[in-house]
């Protein structure tokens, strides 16, 4: 890292996906040193804002400045499988002249790539150990390694660079609780600028300050998560006491006026009885009823008024108070009975090694939790169950209606609309019937008409989800890999609420254990690429997490 002071500002920072929609516009933004914890409903533009700073986008006005280097680790990243560890760590070049010279085959070209970092291979091998990579070594290639092990190479190849500036998407998606306590330790570590998108609350733990992208602005909040939560939870009962404050005030003001009209009506009344019984000269008479009706006058616009600011206060007050839309998932009616068979396996083996030795059955509504390391085989197994993979022996075979959600998310034609992506899976479905429920995953008008390639890592996985929850006919078995990689923590929580009322079967590979919990999970079972399939319990998976 350099010496000077490093920091990234954003200056009326406007950004619109090439179909017109707006993301970001006029928007100020500036970051310094330390780690900085990124969040906000998704779609709100946090990843789209990690690549304007990044360069991976340019913006539609305004600009953006950093001070420093970057490295940039996106969401969903994948690597060249054909790519050795050295190259995906950048060090290939160097580590060939260094070898050169060591064999006493130096020519200028190798002295000139190695320049002063002699010690490139040393670190690269204590990088990849302190992110628990160590088995790897440098000369295997991307393709021996699984998704989360990847992740992790990339964040590797990040601080052997040893940028300023670090963003990081989601860097917790697809790693297992082992690999996730490696990440904590080096964003603990960092010292420089950090910028992490995330929804892994204990990642945000580890932050130094929040910023909270809502509606095209930042506010900032000193702290970690949890600091972040007690703050926002007094605003809002301030901002709530304050709707109770303001809605009181209205009804005041609507009282007053109407008792005000009721005493002109009465003013009204005895100023045309005294005339017609003409008490008083015509012309005095007169002078008072234009007195009175210039009062009136005054009187109603006075009450008019204070009911209008009134009306304002309640406006503002109201607009305190958050409101986050969250999906709302009205899953079908796929209630499967408990004796009824829904899947079964026989010694089935898998590519890579991994299989489930012996018979295995699900039946009824169980709702199981497939946990592992990562290269265990979870994702394999589930796309072999699914039918996108062969086994290598064995069989698997699904009694009921199945769909799958892959990790990827490479369902969506990107060149698609929402709407246009969810008919392919219900051809038979109305197209009013396919936006009203795209509506309950907020695709609501113009937004269910975007290309599903300008959509954002959640916006992608609600689509997908509506797409399979659409399809013919409805699935009663429902296999999810790491649902919750690209969802904000009010959609977690939603999520986890529909598929506790899910009344058909459900396998769900994830890294989360207490999402797990929270969908009502009725058996755990564990892949182990070296000892297979077995049952197990959230309290051993903690525990063998936890000892390692």
């Amino acid at each position: 890292m350099s010496h000077a002071p490093a920091f990234v500002t954003c200056s009326a920072l406007s950004f619109d996906w090439p179909d017109g929609t707006p993301v970001l516009e006029g928007f100020h933004w500036t970051v310094g040193p330390g780690r900085t914890g990124l969040i906000g409903v998704n779609g709100c533009g946090k990843s789209t804002l990690l690549k304007l700073v990044a360069g991976a986008l340019t913006p539609s006005g305004g600009q953006v400045c950093v001070a420093g280097t970057i490295g940039y680790l996106p969401q969903d990243a994948t690597l060249d499988t054909a790519l050795r560890v050295d190259e995906a760590l950048g060090i290939r070049t160097a580590r060939t002249a260094l070898h050169a010279i060591e064999a006493g085959e130096a020519t200028e070209a190798d002295f000139a790539a190695i320049g002063d970092d002699w010690d490139v291979e040393e670190r690269a091998l204590a990088v990849l150990n302190q992110l628990g990579l160590a088995r790897i070594g440098l000369d295997r290639t991307v393709g021996e390694l699984s998704g989360g092990e990847c992740v992790l190479l990339r964040l590797a190849a990040l601080l052997l660079a040893r940028p300023d500036v670090l963003l990081l998407d989601e860097p917790t998606n697809n790693l297992d609780l082992r690999a996730r306590r490696r990440l904590y330790a080096a964003v603990e570590s960092w010292s420089g600028v950090m910028v992490l998108v995330s929804h892994d609350r204990e990642l945000l733990e580890r932050v130094d300050q929040i910023a909270d992208l809502r509606d095209g602005e930042v506010r900032w909040y000193g702290g970690n998560f949890g600091d972040y939560e007690r703050m926002l939870a007094a605003e809002q009962e301030s901002a709530e006491r304050m709707v109770r404050v303001a809605e009181a005030d209205v009804q005041r003001q609507k009282r007053e006026l109407a008792d005000a009209q009721v005493k002109l009506a009465r003013r009204k009344r005895y100023g045309q009885k005294m005339y017609e019984n003409k008490r008083e000269p015509k012309i005095v008479m007169g002078a008072r009823k234009r007195a009175a009706q210039e009062s009136a006058g005054k009187h109603r616009t006075m009450h008019a008024e204070k009911l209008a600011d009134a009306r304002e206060r309640l406006d503002q007050a109201v607009g305190a108070v958050r409101d986050d839309d969250a999906i709302r998932i009205e899953l079908p009616a796929t209630q499967v009975p408990p004796g009824r068979r829904v899947l079964t396996l026989s010694d089935l083996r898998l590519a890579h090694g991994a299989g489930a030795e012996g018979e295995w059955e699900v039946r009824g509504p169980e709702r199981i939790a497939l946990v592992g390391a990562n290269g265990s085989g979870k994702t394999t197994l589930l796309r072999t169950l699914a039918g996108l993979l062969p086994p290598v022996s064995g069989e698997a075979v699904t009694h009921v209606p199945a769909r799958f959600l892959p990790q990827r998310l490479d369902v969506l034609d990107d060149e698609r609309s929402v709407v246009e992506n969810v008919a392919r899976f219900a051809p038979h479905a109305s197209d009013n019937l396919i936006r009203a429920r795209l509506a309950h995953f907020l695709f609501r008008g113009a937004r269910a008409d975007r290309a599903a390639g300008t959509l954002s890592g959640g916006e992608r996985f609600r689509a997908t989800l509506a797409a399979l929850l659409l399809a013919e006919p409805a699935p009663q078995l429902l296999m999810l890999d790491e649902p919750t990689n690209s969802l904000d923590l009010a959609s977690v929580r939603r999520l986890g609420e529909a598929l506790e009322s899910y009344e058909g079967a459900l396998i769900v590979a994830s890294h989360d254990v207490p999402f797990l919990e929270s969908v009502g999970i009725t058996r755990w079972l564990l892949l182990d690429a070296g000892r297979g399939l077995r049952p197990t319990t959230a309290d051993e998976v903690r525990a063998a997490h936890r000892q390692d």
